[in-house]
Parts: C-alpha cells; sequence; structure tokens
C-alpha cells in the first residue's frame, strides 16, 4: 500500500532523543565512516572528528561559502515569524494552502523512512502520515529550532540535524522518500545537492524537488523588504534543474504547478547496486 498524501489521522508521539537505530544510519558526510556517540557529541570512528550535539540536535555544518552563507543568515533572521507570515498572506490574498498539490507525487508507505531535505519550520509533515519514521536536515539552526517547537505544539515525531543538503550525514540507501521543498534554486552547489538525495534513497526511490519559478522569486523577493537586501537580480540563475539528474535516474520529469508559481521535478532511482557520490 502506498500513501498518496492527503488528510491524515492524528496519534500522539513523544520526542525522542538519540537512539542506536539513528546512530547506525549516519555516517561523517566527508569521510562516510560511522560515527560513535558521546554525551553532547558524535566522533568519527575512523579519523577522531567530533561533532557537537546542541540541545539534542546534531551539527554537521561547518565553513559555509557562496549563496549557502548568505541565505542560512537570511532564514536564521526570519525564522521566528516565517509560519506567521507565511499564514498572514494566505489570510489577506484568500489563497489555500497549497502544499498537498506537491505532497501528492511522494510515494510513502505505513513505517517508511522518510527524509526532508531542508525541513525548515516542519509545516510539510502536518501533512504527511503519522506512522512514519521522519528526519528532517535544514541549514538554518533558526529554522530547526522553530521546527522543534512546532513538532511539540503538533504532537509529532521527528528527528532533526542541521547539515548542507550538499553533505547530508546519513548512509547510502537509508531512506524509502527523498524530498526537498524550496531552497535548491540557491543551494551553492546543486548537483551535489541532487547527488547526496540519491545517494540516501533506496533503489526504486521516488525523488521529487519542489521550488519557486524564476517569475515568483524575483517578484517575491523584490517586493519582501524582509528578503529584498538577500537577492540581486541577474546574478543568480532560477531554473528547473532538471539537467543535473544523472542520465541514469528513471522517470525523469518536470512540470509547473500551482498556476506556474512553483516547478516539481522528480525521478527514480533505479532498481541496482548503491549508486556512487
Amino acid at each position: 500500500m502506498v500513501y498518496r498524501i492527503g488528510k491524515t489521522t492524528t496519534l500522539n508521539w513523544p520526542m525522542i532523543a538519540m537512539e542506536s537505530e539513528v546512530l547506525s544510519l549516519l555516517c561523517d558526510p566527508d569521510t562516510r565512516y560511522s560515527f560513535e556517540a558521546g554525551e553532547d557529541t558524535l566522533r568519527n570512528t575512523a579519523t577522531g572528528r567530533v561533532y557537537p550535539i546542541r540541545e539534542g540536535i546534531p551539527l554537521f555544518v561547518s565553513t559555509l561559502t557562496g549563496p549557502n552563507l548568505k541565505y542560512q543568515a537570511m532564514y536564521d533572521r526570519l525564522a521566528p515569524g516565517y509560519d506567521l507570515a507565511e499564514w498572514l498572506y494566505r489570510a489577506v490574498t484568500r489563497k489555500p494552502d497549497y502544499r498537498l498539490e506537491y505532497l501528492s507525487e511522494l510515494e510513502i508507505r505505513p513505517g517508511d523512512r522518510v527524509l526532508e531535505v531542508s525541513v525548515g519550520t516542519g509545516a510539510n509533515l502536518r501533512y504527511l502520515p503519522r506512522d512514519i519514521d521522519f528526519y528532517g536536515i535544514d541549514l538554518s539552526w533558526g529554522m530547526l529550532r522553530k521546527c522543534r517547537r512546532n513538532l511539540k505544539k503538533w504532537r509529532r515525531e521527528a528527528r532533526l540535524f542541521q547539515a548542507e543538503a550538499g553533505r547530508l550525514p546519513f548512509c547510502a540507501e537509508a531512506f524509502d522518500c527523498v524530498f526537498h521543498v524550496g531552497g535548491i534554486n540557491f543551494f551553492t552547489h546543486k548537483e551535489r545537492a541532487i547527488r547526496e538525495m540519491i545517494w540516501v534513497a533506496k533503489p526504486g526511490t521516488k525523488i521529487v524537488i519542489v521550488d519557486e519559478t524564476e517569475k515568483v522569486v524575483r517578484e517575491s523577493y523584490q517586493r519582501n523588504p524582509a528578503t529584498k537586501a538577500y537577492f540581486e537580480p541577474g546574478t543568480e540563475s532560477v531554473r528547473c534543474p532538471i539537467d543535473l539528474v544523472p542520465p541514469e535516474m528513471e522517470e525523469v520529469k518536470a512540470r509547473e504547478i500551482v498556476g506556474g508559481k512553483l516547478y516539481c521535478l522528480s525521478f527514480r532511482k533505479p532498481k541496482s547496486p548503491a549508486t556512487s557520490r
């Protein structure tokens, strides 16, 4: 049975701490060696490199460059009022929540291990089934803290990590479902991010990538005083990255959704041995 995302029933799940099962899925994003857990750290078993755990969230972000550095600062700044601003925008414009349109692309079975790359404040999780094992990574510490507060309020379970999309801290073929919404337009390394999503997905997994179209990005960034300082027209390319999908991927599709406001790129990892990085 495969869930096509829609309205779901609710269950109350508690927040959890680091578990051996979670640790077995993690690896150093640079070397792929495994970790051993300390009280507030993860230590690379081969090199000895230590990654801190802050407020229960492992931190894998080191030195940032290019757009990643700029947009991390932007989302850290926007995080406290992000959900409210989005709600007010929909209320004023009387526009419905469009999440179901792209989440319907996901293929999720009961008990699946699901990864959202760029989880933000966790808003997509509210539309996903309760009987899944959900993981979320984000570059912004501010967004992760807001996500954690939302999870407590919604009584939802998730495992959160601060990490870059181009350096995912997970072992090969760890996830049954991998998706990303909003952010890849301005990733420092778009192609590597796509390959990392493929790396952590199990063979046969459908991977879904969604972001704003160029027209919407330019209009929204220039109209919004909070984001205007971060966007310089003509300096950053905004396009669907279908050309960055490796040729061996199957069922590659790209289309505009939500009246042309978003593009939705999807493809399937072949049912074959693990794809190399």
